[in-house]
């Protein structure tokens, strides 16, 4: 018989979409790195360095925004922003299992 644990592996991932409301688990944290001088993504598993990009997406990434406004906001502040970039982020994100979602 499978444990748990193996049966919720199994399970088929949902994917982010454009209404989605990504927010980091609660093992994941954003935390500034004063060696390499950047802001880096903290989980259990080790550490992802994020580029300027990466650290923006997430500065917005509150569990209260959908996709669509965080790309939005990203438009506002920089010349050219994909939205679908911003969903493929996220979608990585998910599939480490550093973030967590809502739909509207």
């Amino acid at each position: 018989m499978p444990s748990i644990t193996r049966f919720r592996m199994n399970l088929p991932m949902r994917e982010v979409t454009m209404a989605s409301r990504p927010r980091l688990r609660g093992q994941a944290r954003l935390q500034w790195d004063p060696v390499r001088e950047k802001r880096v993504l903290l989980s259990p598993e080790g550490v992802l360095v994020l580029n300027a990009t990466a650290d923006a997406i997430l500065a917005l990434c509150d569990g209260q925004r959908s996709v669509s406004a965080i790309a939005a906001e990203l438009s506002a502040r920089y010349n050219h922003v994909v939205d679908q970039e911003v969903l493929a982020f996220f979608n990585r994100l998910l599939q480490k299992r550093l973030i967590e979602f809502d739909e509207t």
